[in-house]
């Protein structure tokens, strides 16, 4: 049976602390934290820290020590290394670029986030989980979904939406989900208003939350159809950036 309660509690301690965090963060100006978004309008970056930030304090009342255990540690090696990219990113785009240079030696900061964002999701899966095979699962799906939330991050509203919508669909299972979904409403709003971006690591934040959320929930057959489902994304995705 679900743990509504608790639930509840982790979506209004996430939601309550990304709020606090993006309105106190707001009030600077700081072009280092503005970027141009796909309309070429300026808006800032203030939510991803604020959503990275719920995020882990959400976790942090998980009353189950395995989820609470994965959920920090997979919002805060997604949060760190989409961070990174925020701010040291640059203009390849696919994982065989980034591979290819770091066997030239060059650490690319896409590189940091699949190394990072990889092994992170994998110890939070063997976390969550008992046998083996479901720990290899379990983890593909927590950085498969840190993936696939950033990589569908491309207009206002479409991540934290589709947080909100996947996990909607995983609450009835555990409290976990409430971790995403409350960070992801308080920013919401001002998403969908163009007036910021969630970037990387906000994205990276709330999918690995999501993915934590989804993998505790699932049994074998789940986690097979999760870790099937993320791997076709993120194939598709390299496809379509090679691919034009």
């Amino acid at each position: 049976m679900a743990d509504v309660a608790g639930g509840i509690r982790a979506f209004g301690v996430a939601g309550g602390v990304a709020r606090g965090v993006y309105a106190a963060l707001r009030t600077r100006r700081d072009g280092r934290f503005e970027r141009e978004n796909y309309g070429g309008r300026t808006v800032d970056l203030y939510s991803g820290p604020a959503v990275a930030l719920g995020a882990l304090a959400g976790a942090a009342t998980l009353s189950a020590p395995r989820a609470r255990a994965a959920g920090l540690l997979a919002v805060g090696a997604g949060a760190l290394c989409g961070a990174y990219d925020d701010v040291r990113g640059d203009h390849r785009r696919g994982f065989r670029a980034h591979l290819a240079a770091l066997r030239g030696g060059e650490v690319t900061s896409g590189a940091v986030k699949l190394i990072g964002i990889g092994g992170a999701g994998l110890v939070a899966g063997a976390l969550l989980k008992e046998r083996p095979l479901d720990k290899v699962l379990a983890g593909i799906v927590v950085a498969g979904t840190a993936h696939f939330v950033n990589l569908i991050d491309l207009r206002p509203g479409r991540a934290t939406g589709a947080v909100l919508a996947l996990g909607a669909v995983g609450l009835w299972r555990g409290a976990a989900a409430g971790v995403p979904m409350g960070a992801a409403a308080a920013v919401l709003a001002d998403d969908l208003g163009e007036r910021t971006m969630i970037g990387d690591g906000g994205a990276h934040a709330l999918g690995a939350a999501l993915g934590v959320a989804l993998a505790e929930g699932a049994g074998r057959g789940g986690l097979v159809v999760g870790a099937v489902g993320v791997l076709g994304v993120a194939g598709w995705g390299e496809w379509g950036v090679l691919g034009g």
